[in-house]
Formats: C-alpha cells, sequence, structure tokens
C-alpha cells in the first residue's frame, strides 16, 4: 500500500478521534449552557468529522482510490498529507484550549 496512506489513515484515525471527543464535551457545554458560540463549534466538528470519515473510508475501503494514491507523485501525496496533518495540529490547538 505505501507508507503514505498508512500514515494518512492514522491521521484521519486520530482527527477523528479527537473532533468525537471535542464534540461531546461541546454537546455537553450545549446541553448545559446553551451558548451559541458552542453550538457553532459542535457544528464545526460534525462537518469535519463526517469529511474525516469520508477521508478515512476512501483510505481504507475504495481500492481504485487507494491504487490512484498510491500511484500518484509523491506532490500530490505530500499535499494531502500536509491538509490531514494541518488539521490535526489544529485540532490539537483546539482540544488544548477546550480541556485546559
Amino acid at each position: 500500500m505505501g507508507l503514505a496512506i498508512d500514515v494518512l489513515r492514522l491521521v484521519a484515525a486520530a482527527n477523528v478521534a479527537l473532533l468525537a471527543a471535542l464534540g461531546w464535551v461541546w454537546w455537553r457545554g450545549y446541553r448545559r449552557h446553551g451558548a451559541r458560540h458552542t453550538l457553532g463549534l459542535l457544528v464545526f466538528a460534525g462537518f469535519l468529522l463526517v469529511e474525516n470519515l469520508l477521508w478515512l473510508g476512501l483510505y481504507v475501503l475504495h481500492p481504485a482510490f487507494i491504487r490512484w494514491f498510491s500511484g500518484s507523485g509523491g506532490d500530490v501525496q505530500l499535499g494531502v498529507g500536509l491538509l490531514c496533518g494541518l488539521e490535526f495540529v489544529a485540532l490539537l490547538a483546539l482540544a488544548r484550549i477546550t480541556w485546559w
């Protein structure tokens, strides 16, 4: 399969886990306080969760996509990897702010 797609699977799964945890915290906060900004964060988490689940599905369950990705140039793999990695870093920052 290739190292690149294995790393992307791992990062996408980590993004899903972070978004699920953040969504849970924000859902509890919204139910408790009803603040609109918390609802906005919850909607944000929901959209990103769907996006990352779709990516994860492509990385794991879609053989044609896996073949295409594995055969694509290093620039495509690097670009997709950087986008996924930057999202992970951004989610870590949100998690830090949310939990500390």
